[in-house]
């Protein structure tokens, strides 16, 4: 997440809102009240919708069909008046997925992270997240093997090996219980930077257990 958060309140005017974008090159900005609560998020869309419905000069143009909600936000003056609410957090501990799961089920572009008590510290965008996939592949496989393979299911070197090449791993070898192959292939796909998972193990047993007789 980004921590140096530029931020506006409830009154902050639109064209100091279309200053604070500009000045440090960001497409939105929270909403905070008074304890740094974030309220809501204004972004550049929510101020194009004042264009849009502005008189073409030509003449030319079509006019937006917009909802009620639509125009009443386009008429707004004030940070309060401009942005959706209520803002759709995420907290600091989360991982990737968590952050990204929450975009797409809100169909938001960004969040801010909130502490415990709901104060706000950082804004996740969509680019934040995209950047793990950014990660050398070598220090991808480097987890891999060290952290999930035999730190966390303590298999040997010769057990599995591991190739990555543009994020995408490969996996090769033999486990001893069939079992052991689902947990393997999504822990790495919990690692970050990871695209996708081709395994090909072999397993030594099934792990199925036969009842003693008369059982």
């Amino acid at each position: 997440m980004t921590r140096d958060v530029v931020r506006a309140r409830r009154d902050t005017p639109f064209k100091e809102i279309v200053k604070l974008l500009a000045e440090n090159d960001v497409t939105a900005v929270p909403v905070v009240d008074e304890l740094e609560h974030p309220v809501g998020v204004v972004s550049e869309g929510d101020l194009l919708r004042k264009c849009s419905t502005q008189a073409d000069p030509s003449g030319h143009g079509p006019v937006p069909r917009l909802e009620a909600w639509e125009l009443a936000k386009a008429e707004g003056t004030r940070a309060e008046e401009l942005m959706p609410a209520p803002a759709v957090c995420a907290r600091p501990e989360w991982t990737v997925v968590e952050a990204a799961r929450l975009m797409a089920a809100q169909h938001v572009k960004r969040l801010p992270v909130v502490d415990e008590a709901d104060r706000l510290r950082g804004i996740v965008s969509r680019a934040d997240l995209l950047r793990i996939f950014l990660r050398r592949d070598d220090a991808v496989r480097d987890e891999i093997v060290g952290d999930v393979l035999r730190q966390t299911l303590g298999l040997a070197a010769s057990e599995v090996a591991v190739e990555v090449r543009e994020g995408q791993v490969t996996l090769r070898g033999s486990v001893e219980d069939e079992s052991l192959i689902p947990v393997i292939e999504r822990l790495c796909r919990s690692v970050d930077g990871v695209v996708s998972v081709s395994e090909h193990l072999a397993h030594r047993t099934d792990g199925s257990r036969s009842s003693p007789t008369g059982t």
